[in-house]
C-alpha cells in the first residue's frame, strides 16, 4: 500500500468502532491490498464476518469462543483469555513476518489491554517495530496515553443514546 505504515485508533463508548474498521478493510481490499482482521474479546458470529468472507484479500483470525464478558470473569478465566490472546497474537506476528500484509486490524485489542486480558507492552513493542509499510488499525474502549501518543489517527465514537440503555439487546443485522 503506497504511503502505508500509519496507526489508527477507533475508541470510545459509542457503537460503530468495528463497523468503521470493516469499512476500512473493504476500502483497502478494493484497491487490491491484503487485509488481516484479528478479533480479540469477540467470538460470536456476526453479519460483517459473513460479508467479509465473500471479499477477496481479507482474512479474519479469531480466538476461541468466550462465554462471558470480562467483568463477569474470575481471575482464572481472565488468565485463560490472556493465554489465548497471547497465542493468537503470536500467530499474527508470524503471519506479518512471513506475508505481505498491507492493513492489520486489531479489533477490540484496545479494550483487551484496558481489561488486562492482553499484554499492552507487547502490543506497543510490536507497533514500534512493525514493518514500516504496515498500516495498523485498532479498536476498543479506553486507550492508554502510550497508545494515543503512538497513534497517527485517533477517532473517538461517543454514545449519546443507545437502545441497550433501555434493555434492548443487540439485534441481528444491526448490532450483530
Amino acid at each position: 500500500m503506497k504511503d502505508g505504515g500509519l496507526i489508527h485508533i477507533y475508541c470510545g463508548d459509542g457503537k460503530g468502532k468495528t463497523t468503521s474498521v470493516v469499512g476500512l478493510a473493504v476500502r483497502c481490499s478494493g484497491h487490491g491490498n491484503k487485509v488481516l482482521l484479528v478479533q480479540f474479546l469477540k467470538s460470536w458470529q456476526t453479519g460483517e464476518l459473513n460479508s467479509l468472507a465473500l471479499i477477496p484479500n481479507i482474512e479474519v483470525m479469531r480466538g476461541k469462543e468466550t462465554k462471558k464478558f470480562t467483568f463477569q470473569m474470575n481471575e482464572a478465566e481472565k488468565a485463560e483469555v490472556r493465554a489465548e490472546h497471547a497465542q493468537l497474537f503470536a500467530k499474527v506476528k508470524e503471519k506479518c513476518a512471513q506475508e505481505k500484509i498491507d492493513l492489520l486490524i486489531l479489533d477490540e485489542v484496545v479494550g483487551a489491554c484496558d481489561k488486562k486480558v492482553f499484554d499492552e507492552a507487547e502490543l506497543l513493542d510490536f507497533l514500534k517495530h512493525k514493518p514500516a509499510e504496515l498500516e495498523v488499525a485498532m479498536t476498543g474502549r479506553n486507550p492508554s496515553p502510550a497508545m494515543l501518543e503512538l497513534a497517527d489517527y485517533v477517532s473517538e465514537i461517543c454514545k449519546r443514546k443507545h437502545p441497550m440503555d433501555r434493555g434492548i439487546k443487540g439485534r441481528l443485522g444491526v448490532e450483530r
